[in-house]
């Protein structure tokens, strides 16, 4: 490592210079993470996190302001990208492209950790095939109210109707307080089929666990259950991969298991400290993925079974909109999530009786996509409220337009 100024330093990896702008910056204040230190984390796990993430093409969620602020999405790949960042063009439905970073060394890894990238937000393509996924994606997120142990009774049934169905899934925790279960697949199939096979998945694990886990799409009627997130599949979607260090304050990672820890692990022991002397000891517990390719086509021929999935009616009004069969009331728009959290507590100290009655499933806080940033949509479903005392759609505490001044 070469040291030119306090605000700068450069890493010698894989025969590269990598620039590290502020080294010295602190990004976790907790564990006293700097910037040079996840640039050391990510290189030290660099078998690990490529393969998950090298490879393929990914979005850049960068961190520029530290933790207490909100990221922002950057899909086209920076001007002026070091040589040995590849790059590869995506495609969307919308008519847009955007020409993405494609990572394939420990080089890579340190010069979009210096960007301030955090995780790692790879698609499920190869960059030498863009339309035909290599990798299902099985994201268990449990509802307000869900403990860990009803999400690893769930991940077990993941494993049993895939095995059931040919195909093999690799454990991780993804950093947060669900886990995501990968199935490596022949890229044969287009987005469609791979979104097909993991709503049918996730339809079939919802049949043999009712109460535990759900593939029902609209939030507010999955109850305190474990949603079985098969959208996460889509073309546009991306998924922290392995060994991506999450924006939390303990600094979290996203860490693949064994299926004989599953029930006795925690997401809150995997940090990039512990992750660190758990690699070095034992490597990467996902190294016989890509030897374990499944095919779809059992999935899909479920799905022929069982026919399309329950679609929810229309609002009537010939808009096309969904109407919900929940009393839902919109309490907030707002840029940032504690934001979110201010505006969902004045609500309850507002309507304290109606309070009283919500289950931990009823306060629905939703991050969204906006244009290249998150915001956060507060719903309260009045489901356990009686009806003479719901409280009315009232005018929102915060409005926030993401897409303001933009055409």
């Amino acid at each position: 490592m070469a040291t030119s100024s306090k605000s700068e330093t450069f890493l010698e990896v894989d025969g590269h210079e990598v620039r590290i702008s502020h080294p010295d910056k602190i990004v976790f204040p907790e564990p006293g993470l700097t910037k040079l230190d996840l640039a050391h984390y990510y290189v030290a796990v660099a078998d690990g996190a490529l393969r998950g993430a090298g490879g393929r093409p990914m979005v850049l969620k960068r961190f520029v302001k530290g933790l207490s602020q909100e990221p922002f999405f950057q899909k086209r790949v920076p001007d002026g990208h070091p040589d040995y960042i590849d790059t590869a063009t995506l495609h969307y439905a919308s008519g847009t492209s955007a020409e993405e970073a494609v990572l394939r060394n420990a080089a890579g890894l340190a010069w979009v950790s210096n960007l301030g990238c955090l995780d790692l937000n790879p698609h499920a393509v190869r960059a030498e095939d863009l339309e035909h996924p290599d990798e299902l994606r099985v994201d268990l997120d449990p509802m307000p109210g869900v403990d860990w142990s009803q999400i690893v009774d769930v991940a077990f049934v993941v494993r049993d109707v895939l095995d059931d169905h040919g195909l093999v899934g690799w454990p991780k925790t993804s950093g947060s307080r669900g886990l995501h279960i990968l199935v490596r697949i022949a890229p044969r199939w287009s987005f469609t089929d791979v979104r097909l096979a993991a709503e049918t998945l996730a339809r079939e694990i919802e049949n043999r666990a009712p109460g535990l886990a759900t593939a029902r799409w609209w939030k507010e009627e999955r109850g305190e259950s474990v949603f079985v997130d098969f959208n996460q599949n889509a073309k546009d979607r991306t998924v922290a991969s392995a060994y991506s260090v999450r924006p939390l304050p303990d600094a979290r990672v996203s860490t693949p298991l064994d299926w004989n820890e599953v029930r006795t692990r925690r997401p809150d022991e995997f940090t990039v400290p512990t992750v660190l002397h758990r690699f070095a000891e034992r490597g990467d517990l996902h190294e016989g993925i890509d030897d374990a390719i499944g095919s779809l086509d059992a999935l899909l021929a479920l799905a022929d079974r069982l026919g399309p999935a329950e679609k929810p009616p229309p609002t009537g009004d010939g808009a096309g909109r969904r109407a919900s069969t929940m009393p839902l009331i919109e309490v907030a728009r707002t840029k940032t999530k504690p934001e979110a959290l201010a505006a969902l507590e004045r609500w309850k100290a507002e309507h304290p009786d109606a309070a009283a009655d919500l289950h931990p499933a009823d306060e629905l806080v939703d991050g969204m996509r906006g244009s290249s940033s998150q915001w956060y949509r507060v719903r309260i479903n009045l489901q356990h409220v009686a009806e003479a005392e719901r409280p009315e759609q009232e005018a929102l505490i915060a409005d926030y337009d993401p897409w303001a001044g933009r055409a």
